[in-house]
C-alpha cells in the first residue's frame, strides 16, 4: 500500500528525524519495513535542512514553516496535494491542522484518511480558534477512521463528537533497545547520584499543571521520616515549579533521550504525575511505559489511561491533586517493590494494528464503490 504520512517535525520536545523519536517516526518505519511504500511530509517549526531525507525505507520531505508561518504552511499544503495524488492511504498526525489537511486531501483525491489524535487536540491553542474548532470537528466526523492514544480517549471521542464507529486505540510503545533493566549501581554512578540512598523520582515535563509540585511536597514530608530518602528529577521546568535547594534533591536538567534510562534504572520508585483535568483525563504518557520497561516500581495518578494500565493494582494509584494520598501511596511503594508488569507493546505491534485498520478501511472503500 502507498501510504502518505502528514505530521509536524517537532513534538514532545523532540525532533522526528534528528532524534529518531516517537510515534510518527516509528510506526511509519515499521510499516515500511513490512513492505508498504511510505512517504512522509513534515512541517518544521524550527529551521532545519529542507528537502527529501531518508530514514531507512521511509522517505521524508521536510519543509520549514519560516518565521511568518503562513508561507511555509502554503508550501506544505501544495506539496501534500502532489503527494496525495499518488497515495492509497493518508495517516494524518500530530495536530488538528494536519487532520484537517489530510481529510480535505482525502475528499479531494478520493483517498481514505485515518486521523491520528495522539493527544487531546481540543485543548491545544490552535484547535480553540473558532474556525479551526469547527474544522477539527469536521475532520473527526469525515475521516474514514480515527486512531487515538487510549480506550478511554476513544470512548470520549465517541461521546463528545457522536462518532459511532471506526475509532481505534493505538497507544504508545517504547524503544526496547534502550528502555530495559540496567544495573542500578552503574546507572547511579554515571549520573553522579548517591549509590546507597533510597531514591524516588521522575523524568519528563516538570510542570505545575501536571502536579509535580505535589510530588516534591510529598517527598519533603517523607524525608523527615526516612533520612536516607533522596529525590531525583530530570526534564524541562516551567516558571512555577521550585526545586528545593537541598543536598537530598538532585535535579539533572533535561537529559539526552538515550540517558533517560540511566535515571529510571537508578530509582527505587518512579512517580507519574498528572492532574485530574482535560489533559490528564485523556493522557497515556509514554513515560509510564518506559518506567515499566525498565522494571522499576511505579506509582501514578488515578486518571485517564493510567487507571486502565494499573487496573490490577489500584493500590499503586494515588488520588490526583491530593498530596496526602500521593504521600501514602509512595510510602507504601517503598516497601512494596513488586513489578511483574505485562510486556509493553513494541512499535512493530502498534504498526500491525494500524496496518489492519488501513486494510479494513481500504476494503470497505472498495466494496462501497462496487456497490
Amino acid at each position: 500500500m502507498r501510504v502518505l504520512v502528514l505530521t509536524k517535525r517537532q513534538y514532545m520536545l523532540k525532533d522526528l528525524i534528528n532524534d529518531h523519536f516517537g510515534r510518527f517516526r516509528e510506526i511509519p518505519l515499521e510499516l515500511a519495513q513490512s513492505g508498504h511504500l511510505v512517504r512522509g511530509l513534515m512541517l518544521s517549526y524550527a529551521k532545519r535542512d529542507e528537502g527529501w531525507l531518508s530514514d531507512g525505507p521511509v522517505l521524508w520531505k521536510s519543509i520549514n514553516a519560516t518565521r511568518l508561518k503562513i508561507p511555509g504552511l502554503l508550501v506544505f499544503i501544495l506539496h501534500s496535494m502532489r503527494l496525495a495524488k499518488k497515495c492509497e492511504m493518508i495517516w494524518a498526525c500530530s495536530d488538528s491542522f494536519y487532520g484537517v489537511i489530510g481529510c480535505w486531501l482525502g475528499r479531494l483525491f478520493k483517498v481514505p484518511v485515518i486521523f491520528d489524535i495522539y493527544d487531546n487536540f481540543a485543548e491545544f491553542f490552535v484547535a480553540k480558534l473558532p474556525l479551526m474548532k469547527k474544522l477539527y470537528q469536521w475532520a473527526i466526523m469525515r475521516s474514514d477512521a480515527i486512531t487515538c492514544l487510549s480506550s478511554s480517549f476513544a470512548k470520549s471521542i465517541k461521546e463528545k463528537y457522536g462518532r459511532a464507529e471506526h475509532v481505534y486505540p493505538i497507544e504508545f510503545a517504547i524503544r526496547n533497545d534502550i528502555f530495559k533493566p540496567l544495573d542500578k549501581t552503574r546507572c547511579r554512578k554515571m549520573l553522579g547520584l548517591p549509590p546507597h540512598a533510597v531514591l524516588v523520582g521522575t523524568a519528563g515535563g516538570l510542570f505545575k499543571v501536571r502536579d509535580v509540585h505535589l510530588f516534591i511536597e510529598a517527598f519533603c514530608h517523607l524525608k523527615k521520616k526516612y533520612q536516607d530518602l533522596h529525590l531525583a528529577l530530570a526534564g524541562p521546568l516551567d516558571n512555577i515549579i521550585q526545586i528545593p535547594y537541598d543536598s537530598q534533591v538532585h535535579y539533572l536538567g533535561t537529559l539526552p533521550y538515550e540517558e533517560v534510562p540511566y535515571l529510571i534504572n537508578s530509582l527505587d520508585v518512579a512517580v507519574v504525575c498528572y492532574a485530574d483535568d482535560e489533559y490528564g483525563k485523556y493522557c497515556f504518557p509514554q513515560k509510564t511505559r518506559e518506567f515499566m520497561a525498565c522494571d522499576v516500581p511505579t506509582i501514578a495518578a488515578r486518571v485517564g489511561g493510567l487507571k486502565e494500565l494499573f487496573a490490577d493494582h489500584p493500590e499503586w494509584l494515588y488520588t490526583p491533586g491530593d498530596v496526602e494520598s500521593l504521600t501514602e501511596v509512595l510510602e507504601r511503594r517503598l516497601s512494596d517493590k513488586r513489578t511483574g508488569y505485562l510486556k509493553p507493546p513494541t512499535w512493530k505491534d502498534l504498526a500491525k494494528l494500524l496496518e489492519g485498520i488501513m486494510c479494513r478501511i481500504r476494503d470497505e472503500r472498495v466494496q462501497s464503490i462496487q456497490l
